[in-house]
């Protein structure tokens, strides 16, 4: 059984191994054990901490093969973004000109530096093998961490957001990149992005240019990234947009790839998620398939599990389903409808 809980310091080996599949644009997910442990680290002091609204705190979570104690899959929650460093983006919106004279009057789209998105709760760190992407574990990885701000909605944001990785070749080049950051930094867009990884965001954000760049300026296919989504980030994008997030004017300012934006209340994970008692039982006449998670901090945990669940009674749960979620009869679990 797949089962998603908070990550702790022995999956380190196993999350660097993730690191290396993961795609280009991923920076939340580096591939250095320095960066990682310390990721982990403040993972497990956020889930011990005693928050009264949402701050710093970050919140790392792995999907996990018990049968056999490997990792299949990562996802992250920061709390606030921009609360310890500047949370940068580039804001995509139309300046208009007018000449009376000429009565004259046209908009040209521009790309301006800015901090708009700080903070609103940022999901990020989503990665998981490709042999599971489109299933129902990939539907787990990612919304599990709604329900999870479902749990606990004082430690997170009105509004949640999620950069999308961009547009890039196979060899790891993106047009949007070239035609704009590489100006300003002589480096392929793959190695801005490890550095982003390892170092900060920040120190590069604070180099890119700071007056708006025109749209029409830039080469065609540069133009064609800004908002366009990387294929193998699709996956992840589709589950997000199911769940009420929309693009926005916001794009990542390396890449150009989209940000994803929801108010909590509208998300549908959170606002359609129900609570139910558990009944132990072996035989379950199951009616439909869920995300069934517990309403735990640090125990947190959260399963895909077919089940007959009936808003306001019982949920019947088996002997391996109990365990995968550290529940027993009567414990209090949160069920929406796969």
């Amino acid at each position: 059984m797949l089962v998603f809980r908070p990550v702790d310091p022995g999956d380190l080996p196993q999350l660097q191994r993730l690191a290396q599949e993961s795609l280009v644009g991923v920076t939340s997910l580096p591939d250095d054990s320095e960066r990682l442990q310390r990721r982990i680290l403040d993972s497990c002091n956020s889930l011990t901490d005693d928050v009264q609204n949402h701050g710093p705190e970050n919140y790392f979570f792995v999907l996990e093969d018990q049968d056999n104690q490997r990792l299949a899959g990562c996802s992250e929650i920061l709390a606030t973004a921009g609360f310890n460093e500047p949370f940068y983006s580039l804001r995509n919106r139309k300046f208009t000109s007018a000449s009376r004279e000429l009565n004259i009057e046209h908009g040209v789209s521009a790309l301006s530096l800015c901090q708009d998105l700080n903070g609103h709760t940022l999901l990020r760190g989503f990665h998981i093998e490709a042999q599971l992407e489109r299933s129902a574990h990939c539907e787990l990885l990612s919304r599990a961490r709604l329900l999870f701000i479902a749990a606990h909605p004082h430690r997170f944001a009105d509004a949640v957001i999620s950069e999308i990785v961009g547009y890039s070749d196979d060899e790891s080049c993106s047009p949007f990149w070239d035609a704009v950051g590489k100006h300003f930094f002589d480096l392929p867009y793959a190695e801005a992005e490890r550095l982003c990884g390892v170092e900060s965001r920040t120190f590069l954000a604070e180099l890119m240019p700071h007056y708006p760049i025109y749209v029409p300026m830039l080469p065609p296919e540069a133009q064609a990234c800004i908002g366009r989504v990387h294929p193998d980030g699709q996956p992840a994008c589709d589950i997000l947009e199911r769940e009420g997030f929309e693009t926005n004017s916001y794009i990542d300012l390396f890449d150009g790839g989209p940000t994803l934006y929801a108010r909590v209340a509208a998300i549908r994970s959170i606002a359609h998620s129900r609570t139910a008692t558990v009944a132990v039982g072996a035989c379950i006449d199951a009616r439909g398939r869920y995300l069934v998670s517990n309403d735990s901090l640090h125990n947190y945990r959260a399963i895909v599990a077919d089940l007959d669940y009936t808003a306001g009674q019982p949920v019947v749960l088996n002997s391996e389903m109990c365990a995968a979620l550290n529940v027993s009869e009567n414990s209090l679990i949160r069920v929406i409808e796969l």
